[in-house]
């Protein structure tokens, strides 16, 4: 079998497109504060549209190999990343080192999920 269409691997990386997606429908409109509310709801919704045909297909796939915990999980961490990639490349936004520690500690926390 592929290593991509792994069914470990496979959901990984829908869900890893899927908060890139989600992540700008929720943080994107924020380098674009001129614009009315409505528009940018719109467009939110619209980007989040495509985020929902990567995230549900991913925790079904992903369903057969991973309890719900760990997908969910998963998702977060894949969350922060995509979150700290985002918010520093498109926000310009500077990490501190508060900002890390916290998310580390929110990591530990995926570790133990995984070890129970």
């Amino acid at each position: 079998m592929n290593s991509i269409t792994n069914a470990h691997v496979l959901p990984v990386l829908m869900l890893i497109a899927s908060n890139v997606f989600m992540t700008f429908a929720w943080y994107g409109h924020l380098a674009f504060k001129q614009k009315a509310l409505w528009i940018v709801v719109l467009a939110s919704w619209a980007i989040a549209f495509f985020e929902y045909w990567l995230a549900v297909p991913a925790n079904r796939i992903g369903h057969n190999v991973y309890s719900a915990a760990e997908l969910k999980t998963i998702q977060e961490v894949i969350t922060f990343v995509v979150f700290i990639v985002f918010s520093v490349f498109w926000l310009g936004e500077a990490i501190t080192l508060q900002h890390l520690i916290g998310f580390a500690v929110i990591v530990a926390g995926a570790a133990i999920v995984f070890r129970a």
